[in-house]
């Protein structure tokens, strides 16, 4: 083999190996698996407590806006008695101010609302940090390439059918990575 033979077969050589190793790679059975994020959460002790903190929350929010509510209709009750010994004008007035009024309490229940939702994500997100970290953990331990989440919703899975063969479900191994006991067949309270 001459020179120029020599320098022409190993870069092709190189290049069909470089090409099984990448087809090889390619070709590899893809591994899945799939978690349930609700089970994990819900079984968290800091879960509870969180759940704890924002239902006093709540009821704090509901508690004002009850206050709120009944003084408004205290005010409806007594414009409804004096209607009749009111003017047109004032009548008019006092419908607005009555009107401005429940506005602004429909207004701070749904900002109530609101604050109670930002609330609930800014106290889960450290827990969603630990499901996500132990998931990647476990992932890795496991070699799957791609893990799903097993709930969007109550009603809206993600995963429609699983091959129990080759899709591998590592809830369980989730939450020992995470020392929650879950038990050996966790049912979603969903």
């Amino acid at each position: 083999m001459s020179f120029r033979t020599t320098h022409f077969v190993v870069p092709v050589l190189l290049l069909l190996f470089g090409v099984e190793a990448a087809t090889a790679q390619l070709l590899a059975p893809l591994r899945i698996g799939y978690t349930d994020h609700e089970i994990l959460i819900q079984n968290l002790e800091d879960y509870r407590t969180i759940q704890q903190q924002l239902q006093s929350e709540y009821e704090s929010s509901q508690l004002s806006l009850q206050t709120l509510a009944e003084d408004f209709q205290s005010q409806v009750e007594t414009y409804q008695k004096r209607q009749p010994l009111l003017s047109e004008a004032r009548r008019t007035e006092r419908e607005g101010e009555l009107a401005q009024l429940q506005q602004e309490l429909q207004e701070k229940a749904a900002e109530a609302e609101q604050d109670l939702a930002r609330r609930e994500a800014e106290l889960l997100s450290p827990l969603f940090e630990r499901v996500d970290a132990a998931i990647k953990k476990v992932s890795a331990e496991k070699g799957l390439d791609l893990v799903l989440r097993f709930q969007v919703g109550p009603t809206q899975p993600v995963i429609l059918y699983a091959n129990e063969d080759r899709i591998v479900d590592i809830t369980i191994d989730v939450a020992r990575e995470m020392g929650i006991d879950v038990g050996d067949d966790p049912v979603s309270d969903n």
